[in-house]
């Protein structure tokens, strides 16, 4: 399974960053992999110049590098979860 680019899709990309504490911030800067992550401060930053579909694909790569428990989550943003972590690393 895999999900679509679109502007719907980023959106429930950020409900699920906000459900795990996570912050968004869109801006620029020197990023080598299109974004930056701040754990202590629990930010994500991702490169304002990337395209939808790159701002997409740096929230799903940063995804199973963050520790969270799941069970947490709403129902329809475990969902989500569960469909993005189970798509393969290699695109």
């Amino acid at each position: 399974m895999s999900i679509k680019n679109t502007p719907a899709t980023l959106k429930k990309m950020e409900e699920l960053y906000d459900e795990m504490g996570y912050s968004i911030r869109f801006e620029k800067g020197n990023f080598h992999s299109g974004y930056c992550i701040l754990e202590d401060r629990k930010i994500v930053v991702i490169n304002k110049f990337l395209n939808l579909e790159g701002r997409i694909n740096a929230l799903t790569d940063i995804l199973p590098s963050i520790q969270y428990d799941v069970t947490s989550l709403p129902t329809d943003i475990r969902i989500f979860y569960e469909t993005v972590m189970s798509i393969p690393a290699n695109k």
